[in-house]
This record gives structure tokens, C-alpha cells and sequence, in this order.
């Protein structure tokens, strides 16, 4: 961006707090005025978080949400929720995650639950910070949706590709919600996308995505995250951005965010494709990684990173959400990272 050049931000989830995840796991035994503490309590340990690390885009952290988008299958009518997981020993992996029956139509008459989720954090912030700040919504688009529900040719939907379609306008509608309640800069996260792009065909993955964004692209800052999975920091799909491009440079997207640091920086080249058609956002904190990167270690990744693109096409996050990290190495490596950015933000 222009007016911020070298722009630090993150992709949408923040750890939850020991005692959120205490209280998760007892939430019968509070009444919905105590959950509506709970909930704002929570939002606001994120926003502290992420304002003292130093970031010019926060969000609230996820901190309402059962993962990055499993919540969302709450709202949705039509499905049956699956009740447990179908591996439940060994090491942890994506094949320990089930999936939901479709029974009826699919339907989110109350909508997805993120227009809540963002004039709570409106509202947590309002007249409490000492610096401009963005304020950012995630929300999961169709496809990455659809990977969790089976499905069901009797009811229409004989595969993936027709789920999608048919949450599509669901997410949509979502998507308007959310800039009509003032947010101005929402990623559509198609985590799926960049997972099987070695195998999909790519353009009709760029197609569901322009088709997903196209009533609210121009009126919010709108941005995609790749990424290769981080369930239990495990990745899922191969670690290579180079199956999605040039196809993925038609998406009609503001800011493309790509997993860098858990991959060394490989292909690093590749984002100045991705800057001569709109911003780009590097993963310059690894995520699935314990080692606490120091503000020098970021400040050498950005140098590298203004080796391939214009520090106003530049943005800069961690690889992924950070609700698979502990919360006390998560913030300590947001502070690095905001840190390395501002030490070469000053010599620009």
C-alpha cells in the first residue's frame, strides 16, 4: 500500500488464553451474559496482543471461533454436525478431523456469524487506542468450506465442486454483511486452494473465488491467504507455490498472502509476480516453529523480500494463524516481527 509502505499485519487467528480454553471446555456452566463477558474479555487480551507487538492490521484473534472455520458449521442448516473424531490415537493429523453429513438443502438464514465477530472487536476498540490501526475480518471461502461436509447426490450436491457452489452465495452474502457494517479490509481464506492446486485445475479454482468476492471487490480491501495446511502444525498438500501461478495472479484479490518462512524463503522470486499485479503479503514468522525469531532475523528477510518487490507492494505476516502456537512464543515473535520491519522501514 502506498500510504504504508512495508505493512505489518496477521492472518486472522491469535492463540486463545489459558483460561479461554478452561472455560471452553465448561461452557454449560455459563449463562449467556457470562459468555457475552467471556467472549468480549477474550477479544479484547487479542487486540492488546497484537497493539503492543506493534501491527498496522489487527483482528480480533478468532477468539469466538472453534478453529479458523469450524464454528461456521454451526450456522449453516442442512447438515448433521459430526460428533467425533475418526481417529482418536497416534499422532496428530488432518485425517483425525470428521466430516459432516449433508441432510437438507444448505442454508445460513443468520448469516456465518463474522458480522458479530467484527463489531465486537469495533466495539472493543472504540476510543481505546492511541494509534491508527486497521481492522481486519477472516472468514474461510466455499471450497475451503466444503472440504468438512460429505456429500450427498440425492439432494444435488454429487461432489466438492457442488457443495462449493452451493455455499458460495452463503459466504457472499457473508462478505457484503461484513462492508455494509463498515469493515474494510476482509481475507477470504482458500487455505484448500493452495493445498490441491498441484492436482485441481487451477483456473476453475480462480474462477469460484473472483465469482465469491466479485460484489464487494472495490469496496473493501479484500485478501487471499495461501498456505499448505496447519492443523497441529502439520501441512497437508505439497510445500510449493509454483503449481498456482501464473493462474492464480488472475484472482481479483488486493493482497496475496504466501507461506515463506517454514519453507526458507523458497521461491521467494515468485513474489514479484505476484507485486506487478497487486500487494504482497510474505510470511516472515514461521508458525510451526519454537524458535522465537529475533528483530534481525526479520529485518534480513524483508531486505531480501525488496529484492523481488517495491516496499508498497510489500506487506508482512506470520506463515499462518497463530492459534496452533502458544500464546507467550506467539507474542514475543509478532514483537520481533514488528520490530525487523520498522528497523528497515526507517532506512527507506
Amino acid at each position: 500500500m502506498k500510504d504504508c509502505p512495508l505493512r505489518t499485519s496477521v492472518i486472522g487467528s491469535h492463540p486463545f488464553p489459558g483460561w479461554l480454553e478452561l472455560a471452553s471446555a465448561h461452557l454449560d456452566r455459563f449463562g449467556p451474559e457470562d459468555l457475552a463477558e467471556l467472549q468480549r474479555d477474550a477479544v479484547t487480551c487479542a487486540v492488546q496482543d497484537q497493539v503492543q507487538a506493534g501491527l498496522d492490521v489487527i483482528t480480533d484473534g478468532e477468539q469466538t471461533r472453534l478453529d479458523f472455520n469450524l464454528s461456521f458449521y454451526g450456522f449453516i442448516q442442512g447438515i448433521a454436525l459430526e460428533s467425533g473424531s475418526p481417529r482418536r490415537f497416534g499422532p496428530p493429523a488432518h485425517d483425525q478431523r470428521g466430516k459432516h453429513a449433508v441432510v437438507a438443502p444448505l442454508a445460513a438464514p443468520r448469516g456465518l456469524g463474522a458480522v458479530e465477530e467484527f463489531r465486537r472487536l469495533q466495539s472493543v476498540v472504540e476510543g481505546r487506542l492511541h494509534r491508527p490501526v486497521t481492522l481486519k475480518a477472516s472468514i474461510p471461502g466455499p471450497y475451503t468450506l466444503s472440504g468438512r461436509l460429505l456429500p450427498n447426490r440425492d439432494l444435488g450436491y454429487p461432489d466438492r465442486w457442488a457443495l462449493t457452489e452451493a455455499l458460495l452465495p452463503i459466504v457472499r452474502k457473508e462478505l457484503e454483511d461484513l462492508v455494509a457494517a463498515g469493515c474494510r479490509e476482509i481475507s477470504v481464506d482458500e487455505p484448500s486452494m493452495s493445498c490441491y492446486a498441484y492436482r485441481e485445475d487451477v483456473r476453475r479454482f480462480v474462477d469460484l473465488y473472483n465469482r465469491t468476492i466479485e460484489t464487494v471487490a472495490g469496496r473493501t480491501r479484500v485478501c487471499m491467504h495461501l498456505c499448505f495446511g496447519n492443523y497441529k502444525a502439520r501441512a497437508v498438500g505439497p510445500r510449493r507455490i509454483a503449481p498456482m501461478f501464473p493462474g492464480f495472479l488472475d484472482m481479483k484479490c488486493d493482497e496475496m498472502h504466501v507461506e515463506m518462512a517454514s519453507r526458507e524463503f523458497a521461491e521467494l522470486e515468485l513474489i514479484g509476480e505476484i507485486a506487478r499485479r497487486m500487494d504482497v503479503a510474505v510470511g516472515v514468522i514461521d508458525v510451526k516453529s519454537y524458535y522465537i525469531e529475533t528483530a534481525e532475523d526479520v529485518a534480513a528477510r524483508v531486505r531480501r523480500c525488496l529484492q523481488h518487490a517495491p516496499a508498497d507492494r510489500l506487506v508482512f505476516a506470520p506463515d499462518c494463524g497463530l492459534s496452533q502456537t502458544a500464546r507467550w512464543a506467539a507474542t514475543r515473535k509478532l514483537k520481533s516481527m514488528c520490530d525487523g520491519v520498522a528497523l528497515v522501514r526507517r532506512s527507506l
